[in-house]
């Protein structure tokens, strides 16, 4: 595999090792829920909201601070997070603070979690090939 990976290295990243994630986590995934997490978490300024909540609750007026957008855009992509249960919006009076929920976050780093697998045998070949190369071993 080394001597083939010095001329093609992208034989590092493409895997013979068929890996099936386990069934179990899969089955206790809500696909829809999950889906609608990537969604929100696709936008760059929706990411950056969360970043903010993290630190703790916000009104619609912090989180919208850092962008030149207007209030009513800034609603729309708190209710994308919303939607995908990234953020909850309570009421007081007429303070409606934004709150982080971790909880759809943590599905998706569960769901990513059962390929560890995969990046980590990938990684050790290509660690096996960087020693190869730097040993300065020629190909047989």
């Amino acid at each position: 595999m080394l001597v083939c990976a010095r001329y093609f290295p992208y034989l590092l990243i493409s895997s013979n090792v068929k890996y099936m994630p386990s069934t179990a986590l899969l089955e206790d995934v809500d696909e829809e829920r999950l889906s609608a997490t990537f969604s929100a978490l696709a936008n760059p300024i929706r990411r950056a909201m969360l970043v903010r909540l993290a630190e703790g609750e916000a009104s619609v007026s912090e989180l919208a601070e850092p962008f030149e957008m207007t209030l009513p855009a800034v609603s729309r992509h708190i209710k994308v997070l919303e939607k995908a249960g990234l953020v909850t919006q309570g009421h007081r009076a007429q303070y409606r603070p934004c709150e982080i929920n971790a909880e759809p976050l943590r599905e998706v780093a569960s769901w990513a979690d059962q390929y560890r697998p995969i990046w980590e045998e990938r990684f050790d070949r290509m660690a096996d090939y960087l020693d190869h190369v730097q040993s300065g071993d020629e190909p047989s």
